[in-house]
């Protein structure tokens, strides 16, 4: 006999949360969910960043470099697990309820730490350059804006894996689906390569290329037409006033005046000769380095005590705290001359006019050297050679060497040079055992010396210092002269040895981290006092007096006009 039980006396079923909100909650905890060992990398790496760097950084740019260093440590938390489970072959074993709550309260203890001990470094950093440090405060704004940043970038490229995945799926209907997948990410990565570099990037150059050249065209306030034979763009030059650039009709102005030098120099003075081609003067490279030797020629420029060629940043600049005090030493019986090659400043130049900067410098250097070199021995004019930050760069790249310097130039100053420079890392790494990368010594201070502070460091080592002289000027401090891609995955020798005399010595190597941060610091390696990070200030003035000095000069004019070129108004 069959019993059949009514529905009244089913036994009712617990009571569940209802379909749809439980339905929402779900998707919406699916579609933000975050791994557990990526966020505990993105934690990690975010802690990280807030350790010091190399110049201070506020609010803003710390949570930049939070963000983008959060992001990165989440990616690599997922690669790890994604690695992981391709070893062993099974699933990954997700965390519990009691980890990801463990992980909850140590992530927020261990950001409040850090932004507390973070806000002290910068604190520590901004009196030690005599800058203001900002309220601690303020710098809780760093954890919102590197969360929104970190949020943002990690969406970025969740959205990129996802169109990978459906493109594999697409493709595997005609390939096997292995292959499907790896054709897939690759078309998914070139794609976004390509829209990166040709629309973004191209647009972003394009602009600021745009912006620059129109820059490159307007003049100074304070600035007219010079009237003085002596100069490009006056009467009788060769190189119009309008081809001149910003900088270059800067250059050709600027300087101490003939009552100036007197004041310095006594009644002997005169009127010092400054040439200059910009990038409209002449087509090429190599027409406006001809065009400069015939203004050279034209000037009486080979008749002069002292003939300065310098290989200018990337619009053109020219520092006239490095090159004035020549000027002043010699009373105005010096020639200078420079050359543009672009309407980009120094950063942008060096990611997209660096071969430009190589081939101005090559150039100038070889026009004026060739004409030079056909003087007598006894007519020639000292041969000197001056480049700061990528004007290092290109000033370095008319030599071969050493032995190529020492054969055809009187002495070169080379300020702030970029990691990159050829020769700079060929010297550093052929320095003498016992030499510190962030002030070396090769081959015993014969030619080329380094220093952080020119007064005290150029008389090391105590040997004999030959002429021709070379000095390179860098801070421990400066980001140009330490930025390099390595620094991703490579710890440095200037992070394994004692800090240098302006960096805390809270600064450690950190894969990714230390890279970013001070790619950070390089944003703002000028908007420090003088004797940090990029900005050299007078510094040029004790190491020409090492390098080129006059017959008769002292110590004591050194101090004078280190104190003059430091304490001028503009």
């Amino acid at each position: 006999m069959t019993i059949v039980t009514s529905p009244a006396q089913t036994p009712p079923e617990p009571e569940q949360p209802p379909p749809l909100r439980r339905g929402r909650w779900w998707r919406l905890v699916h579609r933000w969910h975050y791994g557990f060992v990526g966020l505990l990398g993105a934690v990690t790496c975010f802690c990280l960043s807030l350790t010091p760097s190399l110049l201070p950084r506020g609010p803003g740019l710390q949570a930049v470099v939070g963000g983008i260093t959060a992001a990165i440590g989440y990616g690599l938390g997922v690669l790890v697990v994604w690695l992981a489970g391709k070893l062993s072959n099974r699933p990954v074993r997700r965390p519990g309820r009691t980890a990801w709550r463990i992980l909850a309260v140590v992530a927020v203890v261990a950001v409040l730490v850090f932004l507390w001990l973070g806000a002290g470094w910068q604190r520590e950093i901004h009196e030690m350059m005599g800058l203001e440090a900002p309220g601690r405060p303020r710098y809780l704004l760093v954890l919102p804006l590197a969360t929104l940043l970190a949020v943002a970038l990690v969406g970025l490229f969740r959205l990129l894996r996802r169109a990978a995945r459906a493109l594999g799926r697409l493709l595997g209907r005609v390939v096997p689906a292995p292959a499907a997948r790896v054709l897939a990410g690759l078309m998914v990565v070139l794609l976004a390569l390509g829209v990166l570099n040709g629309v973004v990037l191209d647009g972003f150059f394009a602009v600021t290329d745009s912006s620059f050249k129109a820059i490159n065209g307007e003049t100074e306030p304070d600035v007219s037409p010079t009237q003085d034979p002596l100069r490009s763009g006056g009467p009788g030059s060769l190189v119009s006033w309008p081809s001149l650039g910003k900088q270059g009709r800067n250059f050709v102005t600027g300087g101490p005046d003939v009552d100036q030098l007197r004041r310095f120099g006594g009644p002997r003075a005169e009127r010092s000769i400054r040439v200059y081609a910009g990038l409209d003067s002449a087509p090429t490279s190599r027409e406006r380095a001809a065009l400069a030797v015939a203004e050279l020629r034209r000037t009486g420029a080979f008749d002069r005590a002292v003939l300065v060629v310098i290989t200018t940043t990337g619009t053109g600049w020219v520092d006239e705290d490095a090159v004035d005090p020549l000027e002043y030493m010699y009373n105005g019986d010096s020639a200078m001359v420079g050359m543009q090659y672009s309407y980009l400043p120094s950063w942008l130049s060096f990611l997209v006019d660096k071969e430009r900067a190589r081939q101005a410098g090559r150039d100038l250097f070889n026009a004026v050297y060739g004409e030079w070199s056909k003087l007598p021995l006894t007519r020639r004019p000292r041969l000197l050679l001056f480049g700061e930050s990528l004007g290092s760069f290109g000033a370095e790249s008319a030599f071969s060497g050493a032995d190529d310097i020492r054969n055809r130039v009187d002495g070169m100053l080379l300020v702030g040079p970029p990691n990159r420079n050829e020769l700079w890392r060929r010297f550093v790494a052929g320095r003498d055992p016992g030499s510190t990368e962030i002030l070396p010594s090769y081959e015993n201070g014969a030619t080329i010396r380094f220093a952080r502070d020119p007064a005290a460091d150029l008389d090391r080592p105590a040997t004999p210092w030959a002429a021709p002289r070379v000095a390179y000027l860098q801070h421990p401090s400066d980001p140009i002269v330490w930025w390099s891609p390595r620094l991703a995955v490579s710890r440095p020798d200037w992070l394994r040895e004692p800090r240098g005399a302006d960096v805390s010595a809270g600064v450690r190597w950190y894969p990714f981290v230390t890279f970013w941060q001070v790619t950070a610091d390089m944003a703002f390696s000028t908007g420090v006092p003088a004797g940090h990070g990029h900005s050299y200030g007078a510094e040029p003035v004790t190491a020409w007096a090492r390098i080129a000095s006059p017959d008769g000069w002292t110590p004591e004019r050194t101090a004078e006009l280190t104190g003059l070129i430091a304490t001028r108004e503009g």
